[in-house]
């Protein structure tokens, strides 16, 4: 496996060791925070952009006290107070990323930047009122999938434990693709990646030679690319178009959310893309050695995973089962495979072409 140079040593060695990074000073003017987050991967990286008179935050972090404190401590460190916020632009809606924002706003009168197709989605996702109708939704996803009765509903609810970490706050700005952040003594252009999130932004400063790709493109693992309640149709597909626009870019460091700093851009999104390329082969093979159609529950138990599938918990078996079905959607879409419904209280199943 090829594996990226990492920027900064300290952070893969505190990422190696399950240790929380030190806030570092990544250039003149550009500060990394690690903030903590009660899940495995265990921090988001905040990267504060000093501006005259405040700054402006790439991210945010979960809404709870720990992480609000520790993104206070790390500002404090770089010279600054949680008032001296100024903006916060959100790579997407994930709640490590954007729940801290709304409270953030109202502390500091920072405004909020997302892209317009995160931004329509933050009332289904998090909203009090309409949250059980998306539970139904997914539900109804898992059901067409074959997920097993006696499961369905654990795995359909269960992301809602997330949302008590999320202030919700709608976007002050919208951001689309290729514009160019009001930032003074930033060249910062926003650019579309969709896939991990129907919205997903990553930021790229040209004169800095530097890339905030939020979840797009990470050091070692690769972001959950599944179809869902809130998703597209083909969202591999939006992925994979993403990586290749953000392949070509002519940059000297990535920045990422999670993990840590690295050096070689095109050679990561290569790799990313050849683990898709791989695990696309592995569930065609799958599915033509069945012969007589398979669902994609059945398939995802069958998939090499990190883990032993009895071991995986119950959100990310969830996951699983909607990153096969992405995968599988992927290959439809090309004419390798066929999806044949089933009747009203029956899964779908998968053939071969």
């Amino acid at each position: 496996m090829t594996m990226v140079t990492p920027a900064s040593e300290a952070q893969r060695d505190a990422w190696r060791s399950k240790a929380l990074p030190e806030v570092e000073r990544v250039r003149p003017g550009l500060w990394s925070i690690p903030v903590p987050l009660p899940i495995p991967l265990r921090y988001v990286l905040v990267y504060a952009l000093e501006l005259p008179g405040g700054v402006a935050l790439v991210d945010a972090g979960w809404n709870t006290d720990e992480a609000y404190g520790a993104l206070a401590a790390g500002l404090k460190v770089a010279g600054y107070e949680m008032t001296d916020v100024r903006a916060v632009l959100v790579t997407h809606i994930h709640p490590d990323h954007y729940g801290l924002a709304g409270r953030i706003r109202e502390v500091s009168g920072a405004w909020i930047g997302l892209h317009p197709a995160d931004a329509r989605l933050i009332h289904g996702r998090y909203d009090s009122e309409a949250v059980d109708a998306l539970v139904e939704q997914e539900r109804a996803l898992l059901e067409r999938s074959g997920v097993p009765a006696e499961t369905l509903d654990e795995l359909a609810g269960a992301s809602l434990m997330v949302r008590q970490f999320v202030t919700m706050a709608g976007p002050d700005r919208l951001i689309e693709d290729g514009d160019r952040l009001d930032l003074p003594g930033w060249d910062l252009h926003a650019i579309w990646t969709p896939g991990h999130s129907p919205g997903h932004l990553c930021f790229a400063e040209r004169e800095r030679r530097l890339l905030f790709s939020g979840d797009h493109v990470l050091a070692k693992i690769t972001p959950i690319v599944a179809v869902h309640a809130q998703s597209v149709p083909n969202p591999l597909a939006d992925y994979l178009d993403s990586l290749a626009a953000v392949r070509k870019l002519d940059v000297d460091e990535v920045l990422p959310a999670h993990e840590y700093r690295f050096l070689e851009l095109a050679e990561r999104v290569d790799r990313v893309t050849g683990h898709h390329e791989e695990r696309l082969a592995e569930i065609e093979a799958l599915v033509g050695a069945t012969g007589g159609g398979v669902t994609c529950w059945a398939a995802a138990t069958r998939l090499t995973w990190s883990r032993p599938w009895e071991t995986i918990p119950a959100h990310m078996r969830r996951a699983a089962n909607n990153e096969t079905l992405a995968h599988l959607v992927w290959l439809e879409a090309r004419g390798r495979l066929r999806r044949v419904s089933g009747g009203p209280d029956e899964p779908e199943l998968w053939y071969p072409a």
